[in-house]
């Protein structure tokens, strides 16, 4: 599949998702808000990496770019949103992949991107187990 058959289909499935997700009754939802970002927003920015430092600089059209970014910050919205924040993410996609190339950790990406959850709330961090 190329790279814009797969953004098309990265766009259309958060799409999906924003549009069938009911916020969780009893915030935060650390579980549902790590699927967003492995099965979303990960991916995303994944592509984005391999495009640009596995195949060799391919080139995005400006609508390829912009519905990639679309997507990823959806996904983001929704990792937020998981936590009971409200936030409405508007990052590049390069910013995330330069994040996710210095730390290696999707969940340190969304945090460091969104600050949700707050640093120290080890009870929700992303990629931490709770105390106790």
């Amino acid at each position: 599949m190329e790279y814009g058959e797969r953004i098309d289909e990265l766009a259309r499935r958060a799409e999906r998702d924003r549009t069938a997700f009911d916020p969780p009754a009893d915030p935060p939802d650390p579980e549902r808000a790590m699927e967003f970002l492995r099965e979303g927003f990960g991916q995303a920015v994944g592509l984005y990496v391999q495009a640009r430092a596995g195949d060799g600089q391919v080139r995005f059209s400006h609508r390829e770019f912009d519905r990639l970014e679309r997507a990823m910050n959806d996904w983001l919205a929704l990792y937020a949103a998981c936590y009971g924040v409200d936030y409405q993410p508007e990052f590049t996609v390069r910013e995330a992949a330069e994040l996710l190339v210095r730390t290696h950790d999707i969940g340190d990406v969304a945090q460091l991107l969104t600050k949700v959850p707050e640093r120290g709330d080890a009870a929700s961090a992303p990629g931490e187990t709770p105390p106790g």
